[in-house]
């Protein structure tokens, strides 16, 4: 299993890389288009910084922090090997989501986003769906699932 979650960590992070190609040469020029009236738009934006722009200017700290992220969750995955597919479903979209995010980084010094909603102010990219949603299920396996979170149910029940 963890060799499946590291292939589709590969195929989300190329996927997102292939999709911001296509951003950056369709898009950056035009600034932004309208997909859904009020709703979903395209719109380029290079951030420099981290979830909302935060934090700019701190790109190598980023790029360290991600690297040992990722690796943590590597050496954790492969040591431990988790039984559960929810597990490696979750780690495989943080994966993905991480080396997308984190070649951005290291080749431009900028991610770049284009996935604005209009009840969502932030523009995001794949990339950084795939870590929010890898993450809330990640939340949900441990607090759940996981032999650390069945204990804590179980003297909460006590």
């Amino acid at each position: 299993m963890p060799y499946i979650a590291v292939a589709v960590g590969i195929v989300l992070a190329i996927a997102d890389q292939i999709i911001k190609f296509f951003v950056s040469t369709n898009l950056k020029e035009i600034g932004s288009v309208s997909v859904i009236d009020n709703l979903l738009s395209f719109t380029y934006v290079e951030n420099n910084g981290v979830a909302f722009g935060s934090f700019a200017g701190n790109r190598w700290i980023f790029v360290v922090l991600t690297t040992a992220l990722i690796a943590a969750i590597l050496i954790y995955m492969f040591k431990k090997k988790p039984k559960s597919k929810l597990f490696y479903a979750s780690v495989a979209l943080v994966i993905g989501g991480g080396i997308g995010n984190l070649i951005d980084r290291i080749f431009y010094g900028y991610v770049i986003d284009y996935i604005s909603l209009s009840f969502f102010p932030p523009v995001c990219n794949f990339a950084d769906y795939c870590i929010t949603v890898g993450t809330v299920l990640l939340m949900v396996y441990v607090l759940f699932f996981s032999e650390v979170g069945k204990k804590e149910l179980k003297n909460d029940k006590t």
